[in-house]
């Protein structure tokens, strides 16, 4: 009986962490655009409720609703061409096809259209969006890695200077 009860109690630890794992190891910061909204570590979609629309970031494809059906696209057409991007308020929906319950989130986010006071990752100073490629800082983000040779920004340099200096000290205190 002990036995079983102990069996059973690692199984459901070992199912919650791996629950928590999985949760926690999808990222996609460097796939979303530089216009997209900051605080998010992962999105699926981009509700744009000011053209009343979506954006698939995995895909970088546009969801949009024409002649009766949803189509997609890499761009928005001619119709919704002057969407203003950088001051548009986005929606983050982490569903696989948001556009299947569009009016749900039609009525639920229709008070956000035409808000502009959302920060966007091209004008954020948070470290983790340089890598980005077209983030503003970018440029620098890269050459800081080629500097450090992906070292984790001197850590590495740092801490293996201390190692040398430490191993000098030890030596020359054998010696004496």
């Amino acid at each position: 009986m002990r036995y079983y009860f102990i069996l059973i109690v690692t199984l459901f630890l070992s199912g919650i962490s791996s629950n928590l794992d999985a949760q926690v190891s999808v990222i996609n910061v460097e796939s979303q655009p530089i216009w997209g909204p900051t605080g998010y570590n992962y999105v699926e979609n981009y509700y744009l409720p000011d053209i009343d629309a979506y954006y698939n970031v995995p895909n970088h494809r546009y969801y949009y609703y024409n002649n009766g059906n949803w189509r997609n696209s890499t761009y928005l057409p001619f119709s919704l061409i002057n969407h203003d991007y950088y001051n548009s308020y986005k929606v983050v929906v982490n569903e696989k096809e948001p556009w299947r319950n569009h009016k749900i989130y039609r009525e639920k986010y229709h008070s956000y259209k035409g808000r502009y006071d959302q920060q966007m990752i091209w004008a954020s100073r948070d470290e983790k969006y340089f890598v980005i490629k077209n983030h503003p800082q970018h440029q620098n983000w890269l050459k800081q890695q080629n500097h450090d040779n992906g070292k984790h920004k001197g850590w590495y340099k740092e801490n293996e200077s201390k190692k040398v200096q430490q191993d000098n000290q030890k030596k020359s205190k054998d010696k004496n």
